[in-house]
């Protein structure tokens, strides 16, 4: 029986149990924090990166892994191989998991999917082509990645550019190669921190910021829509108790 349909003492049933990989300091889980904790989620935040220690993946209903700066596919980090062990038991458990870019590229790893670097990148807000847009709205969606991935074996294509995969789901995961939970303040950050990326891409960073923050209202509004989709319809949980209303 998952943690989703457990009971406390008092007979109510249990808050949802959620498990956040995060891979660096720039990267937080953003707007996926607001969701979760709109659902009185209780949630812990792994920072796999620099954190070896053993995670038994059945103790939580939902493992969210975000984005990285690093390849989904490059075992000389440690954490890259670690994580897809995670993952791996994960799915074997039939522990839901949210990949969100990296985390969905390492998503489609684990599941068979070949993970390389894209002859083109995708930095900015950009559409995607929905094969469903009430359940994956065709955006724009906020993207920054090199590498991309095949569609897993049996996995169902949710959306896609013609760079490749932007949503599958398989079982009760969800694999996402843009960014739902970006806000404004990580936003600030990574042009910041990662600004040597948009100088080699020939993206200009105040533009990026303006439309970020010009966009920041809709945006929020559709990540949270895509976000219920999936703990709804895809995921299948049902969390004891929601402290706001989500959408």
């Amino acid at each position: 029986m998952s943690s989703s349909d457990a009971s406390t003492v008092d007979g109510s049933a249990a808050p949802l149990r959620a498990l956040i990989l995060q891979h660096e300091e720039p990267t937080p889980p953003g707007l996926v924090t607001e969701w979760l904790d709109g659902h009185g989620a209780s949630i812990e935040t792994l920072r796999i990166d620099i954190e070896d220690r053993e995670v038994d993946p059945a103790g939580y209903d939902l493992i969210v892994s975000l984005g990285s700066e690093f390849a989904a596919f490059d075992d000389t980090k440690p954490f890259v191989p670690r994580e897809a062990t995670l993952m791996r038991r994960a799915v074997e458990a039939d522990v839901s998991v949210l990949g969100l870019c990296f985390g969905g590229q390492m998503l489609a790893r684990v599941l068979g999917a070949e993970v390389h670097r894209s002859p083109d990148s995708e930095i900015g807000w950009l559409p995607v082509r929905s094969t469903d847009p009430e359940m994956v709205p065709e955006g724009p969606w906020f993207q920054w990645h090199f590498d991309t991935f095949a569609l897993p074996p049996g996995a169902t294509l949710m959306a896609e550019t013609d760079v490749g995969p932007q949503a599958f789901v398989m079982g009760r995961s969800l694999g996402l190669q843009f960014h739902p939970e970006v806000t404004t303040d990580i936003m600030t950050e990574w042009v910041r921190e990662y600004r040597h990326e948009l100088d080699a891409d020939g993206v200009d960073p105040d533009a990026l910021l303006e439309e970020t923050k010009r966009r920041a209202v809709d945006s929020r509004r559709t990540s949270l829509r895509l976000l219920e989709w999936f703990l709804r319809d895809v995921a299948r949980l049902r969390p004891g108790r929601s402290r706001a209303a989500l959408g």
